[in-house]
């Protein structure tokens, strides 16, 4: 179906009265069927900053495999699941992957692109049968006319296939990051971390070109214009330079004495002070992409930084200031989705208390709630994350 016959149909079929936001209209108006292409997309930052660089292939891995190996908690208000169908559909979502692989796949496309897209197979009378992760590079969102979504685009090969979701519980859930300028997807920390990404792949191309020159600074070969010339010949030139190339550059030739003959001289050049500055560019454009994705420059091995007392306290910021957060949002948006299949309130989140990372403060809470003669059972239960007492349910 045309998108204009389809946005035609939906505007048609709209009740009398419709709930919808007051500047809806007005987001529609300025980005209607416009896919947002930032100045570098998704494709190119993924190969350059992610494929291409160690320090941004080591954040986002980290990340997303801490985040992905997460103890997690089911619950709602009244008690805390030890069986249930939403944790059996995480722990086994399709049959190609476990929980781990899908987690990863999840955070991995949110933290490259800044948009998350989960199918769900199924579900029509109950609980979803799978749960995907699509490419984000590969879906494009379709506003409706009141600026919400109205279904999805997934194009792989020239084949295009559409998610309604205009209707009823949608088959995708679309998790995306703050972005301050844009209504419909999400800013990516490799796209704030973009030209420190140029800079040190820069740095790495320039320091194989020099082992490449067999490790040496370049120089110059000066004529001495010997018998009243002036200068080198235009074929006299032609042979030297094709001589240099073949016999005096590359590693192949590092160490090869230079012989040289009719007044020609080599001056040797010593680095400038902006080679010997060169390492300690690249260093500070590693610590600029780990800080687009708060990970603690110590975790990746990035020397000169002495932020963090220890590797464990640098280890504990990591989780407390990056993982978590990203994981209780993304575990927050997932239960919200899938529980509206069953109209069921229920609370997916991190349990940290089983995070080793966080073990002192979390042992420091318990003592400091516990000690606590003023509060009563629920509130020190509340102030701890646990359901009612005696809320423990097996099924």
């Amino acid at each position: 179906m045309p998108v204009f016959d389809f946005f035609r149909k939906a505007t048609v079929n709209q009740p009398s009265e419709v709930k919808a936001s007051a500047a809806g209209p007005v987001v529609a108006f300025q980005s209607s069927g416009r896919v947002a292409w930032s100045p570098r997309d998704t494709a190119t930052l993924t190969r350059t900053g992610f494929a291409g660089n160690p320090i941004g292939f080591r954040a986002v891995k980290m990340i997303s495999e801490a985040a992905a190996a997460l103890p997690l908690v089911l619950q709602n208000s009244e008690m805390r699941f030890e069986e249930h169908p939403l944790l059996s559909l995480i722990t086994r979502p399709n049959p190609a992957q476990g929980r781990a692989e899908l987690l990863e796949a999840l955070y991995g496309q949110l933290l490259l692109s800044g948009d998350a897209y989960v199918e769900a197979v199924g579900g029509d009378t109950g609980l979803p049968y799978e749960l995907h992760v699509l490419r984000s590079d590969r879906m494009s969102l379709i506003p409706g006319s009141d600026g919400w979504p109205v279904a999805y685009d997934y194009t792989v090969g020239g084949r295009k296939h559409r998610f309604d979701v205009s209707e009823g519980i949608p088959s995708v859930c679309h998790i995306k990051s703050f972005h301050p300028q844009d209504d419909h997807y999400g800013f990516s920390p490799m796209q704030a971390a973009a030209q420190a990404v140029d800079v040190h792949n820069s740095a790495s191309r320039w320091t194989k070109a020099l082992l490449d020159n067999a490790a040496r600074p370049s120089g110059a070969i000066v004529y001495r214009g010997a018998d009243g010339q002036s200068g080198l010949s235009a074929d006299q030139y032609d042979r030297l330079v094709s001589e240099m190339e073949s016999n005096y550059q590359g590693a192949q030739n590092a160490g090869r004495p230079m012989l040289l003959e009719g007044g020609l001289d080599w001056k040797p050049m010593g680095f400038s002070p902006s080679d010997m500055e060169f390492q300690k560019t690249k260093e500070a454009a590693a610590r600029e992409i780990a800080l687009a994705y708060g990970v603690p420059p110590m975790l990746l091995g990035i020397p000169g930084d002495a932020t963090y007392a220890n590797y464990q306290e640098a280890n504990r910021a990591f989780y407390r200031l990056t993982v978590l957060p990203l994981a209780e949002r993304v575990c927050a948006k997932i239960a919200s989705w899938i529980g509206s299949y069953d109209s069921e309130i229920i609370t997916l989140k991190p349990d940290l208390d089983q995070v080793s990372a966080l073990a002192t403060e979390r042992d420091a809470q318990w003592s400091r709630v516990a000690s606590a003669s003023f509060l009563t059972t629920e509130e020190k239960r509340r102030l701890l994350g646990l359901p009612a007492a005696g809320g423990l349910a097996d099924e």
